[in-house]
């Protein structure tokens, strides 16, 4: 009879333990499940991050109608023409660099690096390449400088219009709208602003 009670104190305590085992791996098995979770959002977050730092356009976004700021003086020799070629030695959006490029249009002004946060409620944008001096609301003399403030009028991207920018840089040069092709995906952008002579390099024949 005692061995009875015996087997059966040590059975119920086996089942004990073998439950809470199960648990503890239960609860392992869920902790690590939720870790990989966080870690996909991070990295999640971290592409997003990426693209709308830095080359976050759409093939849309960076095409326009061609239309430009009012006082904006067209280049009178530029070192590219309307409908010549040229490679796109900048990676302002993916599929941009080494894309073969038609100039359709060659100004001289003054160009801007600039950091803003989009109208739109978008992350903050750092270093944006490149905003013209034509397109700030009454901007003065140029150049503007360096953590100077002012409000853009530009609409390369959505957010833009509108927001106040930090200028984070300035140059005197001659920048070019261009048509081109991504090299990624193929995608046809026309009328894109802007891509500055240094940018730029002639096709080889």
């Amino acid at each position: 009879m005692k061995k009875n009670i015996i087997f059966g104190v040590m059975a119920l305590f086996l089942a004990a333990l073998l439950a809470a085992c199960g648990n503890s791996a239960e609860e392992t098995e869920s902790s690590g499940d939720k870790k990989e979770q966080e870690e996909q959002k991070e990295d999640t977050k971290e592409q997003k991050e990426d693209t709308e730092g830095g080359m976050g356009h759409s093939a849309e976004e960076m095409s326009s109608d061609g239309s430009v700021p009012a006082g904006l003086k067209k280049a009178e020799d530029p070192e590219f023409a309307v409908g010549d070629k040229a490679e796109i030695k900048a990676e302002h959006m993916k599929g941009m660099k080494g894309a073969e490029s038609t100039i359709s249009g060659a100004f001289n002004t003054t160009v801007y690096t600039v950091s803003y946060t989009p109208t739109n409620g978008g992350d903050p944008v750092k270093n944006h390449k490149w905003v013209i001096h034509e397109e700030f609301e009454n901007p003065g003399e140029a150049p503007m400088k360096e953590g100077e403030e002012a409000v853009m009028t530009a609409t390369h991207m959505k957010g833009m219009e509108g927001a106040t920018a930090t200028i984070d840089s300035a140059k005197e040069t001659t920048v070019y709208m261009v048509d081109f092709t991504t090299t990624d995906t193929e995608e046809q952008v026309e009328n894109h602003k802007w891509v500055t002579e240094e940018e730029l390099a002639p096709v080889e024949q």
